[in-house]
Parts: C-alpha cells; sequence; structure tokens
C-alpha cells in the first residue's frame, strides 16, 4: 500500500531522529526527561507485575513514551 504523502516522513524516520538528538543534547533535549519516567514506570509495572520482568517493562514504558512524545 502507498503512503498518502511520501513527502512526509513516517514514524519510524522521526523516532529515529528523535533518539539521534537525544543521543546528541543529551539530559538538555526535551524529550529525555519524558522517555527516562516513562522508562522507570515501566520497570516498576514490570516488577509488579508477573508476567513481565522489569527490563521489558523498562523498554516497554521508554518505547511508549517515545512514541507518544514522537506523534505530537
Amino acid at each position: 500500500m502507498a503512503r498518502q504523502h511520501p513527502e512526509e516522513p513516517t514514524l519510524v524516520e522521526l523516532t529515529i531522529e528523535e533518539i539521534k538528538a537525544m543521543g546528541k543534547q543529551g539530559a538538555k533535549h526535551p524529550s529525555t526527561k519524558p522517555v527516562l519516567i516513562g522508562g522507570g514506570l515501566g520497570a516498576a509495572a514490570g516488577l509488579i507485575l508477573p508476567v513481565v520482568t522489569w527490563p521489558v517493562g523498562l523498554f516497554a514504558g521508554a518505547a511508549i513514551a517515545l512514541i507518544s512524545r514522537v506523534k505530537r
């Protein structure tokens, strides 16, 4: 299926750009704090829930926070 607007970047492209910017700017980047908080919440949920381990929760929480940040 072809994209409706091929000149606009995809969500994957936007996410990669955001990760690169976070890597370059570190804690000064506006997305760093929400992503770290999301990772911490995910890790805490992974400790509480018996089905999910904390590393999976950490990754999932950070990924959800990053995607929600990029979609804005």
